[in-house]
């Protein structure tokens, strides 16, 4: 998908680039595969907020996506490629023979008329869904499961694949987009392709009303508040933070604090992390 620019009539629309949606064939949503999304707002269920700068936006319907693919044995025919507002990817209508529509995500090269399947009997082509034991090593993987059944968890984002490296016994080896190597239950399925809308990363948001519409408020920084809001605020002028290094609101220390737990389970299957080091 291409990117397109827009005629320069304000400062901000001059940097502006957007989506050309040149991979879109169809624009309306299947309405059995709509759900209501309440705003939350950043908000818990105790009405407190836990992320900060929520907020607004424009309403949105959720797509219902099928991650799991387990309806195995039947073809489906690709009818649309479709937009969807709550991910950076694109998503793929599919009718199956037996009339069932469903949402997958969108691999680049699935064009409408194709046919795609899920199973252990499936070929290894770009749609299609298989267990890790079935995919050749080298393959380009996306959605992959962690659990088996559970559903894709990995690798969905656009643009984005993972690459089968090896298969030892019950677990595969996967490289992930970050540069991590991790460890796959072989029985896991993944779909095969790389992530449709790749060149979702290259849109310049352009204004700051544009990120509103996604929901997103204004983010102050820390140093212009007063002592009382932040720990870096006060002082007379630019005087910076004040601190030997940089602090959360409560106080906690803000870059370079490891926060991961040493003992944390999936350690063991990690088998390099993605800063090139072996996990001890």
């Amino acid at each position: 998908m291409g990117i397109k620019t827009y005629r320069p009539y304000t400062p901000s629309r001059r940097q502006m680039t957007g989506s050309d949606f040149s991979e879109i064939t169809k624009s309306t949503p299947e309405k059995s595969l709509l759900e209501k999304k309440s705003r939350q707002a950043g908000r818990n269920n105790q009405g407190k907020i836990t992320v900060r700068h929520r907020g607004g936006g424009a309403k949105k319907q959720y797509r219902i996506i099928d991650f799991k693919r387990k309806k195995d044995g039947i073809n489906a025919t690709v009818i649309g490629i479709e937009y969807d507002p709550n991910r950076s990817a694109n998503i793929a209508l599919i009718c199956y023979e037996d009339g069932e529509k469903a949402y997958i995500l969108a691999p680049q090269g699935l064009t409408d008329g194709m046919k795609v399947a899920n199973g252990p009997e499936a070929e290894v082509r770009v749609g299609n869904c298989l267990p890790l034991s079935e995919i050749p090593v080298g393959t380009q993987i996306h959605n992959i499961e962690l659990f088996p059944g559970r559903g894709g968890q990995l690798v969905r984002s656009a643009g984005n694949s993972a690459q089968l490296m090896a298969k030892e016994g019950k677990f595969a080896t996967v490289r992930l987009p970050s540069g991590e190597m991790r460890l796959v239950p072989i029985n896991c399925r993944a779909s095969v392709g790389v992530v449709g809308n790749g060149d979702h990363n290259l849109i310049n948001i352009g204004k700051a009303g544009r990120k509103r519409h996604m929901g997103i408020r204004p983010t102050v920084r820390g140093s212009v508040m007063n002592p009382n809001d932040h720990p870096h605020g006060g002082g007379e002028g630019k005087t910076g933070i004040g601190r030997p290094g940089p602090s959360t609101p409560w106080g906690k220390p803000a870059l370079g604090l490891k926060t991961r737990k040493k003992n944390k389970a999936s350690n063991k299957y990690i088998v390099r992390r993605r800063d090139g080091r072996a996990v001890k």
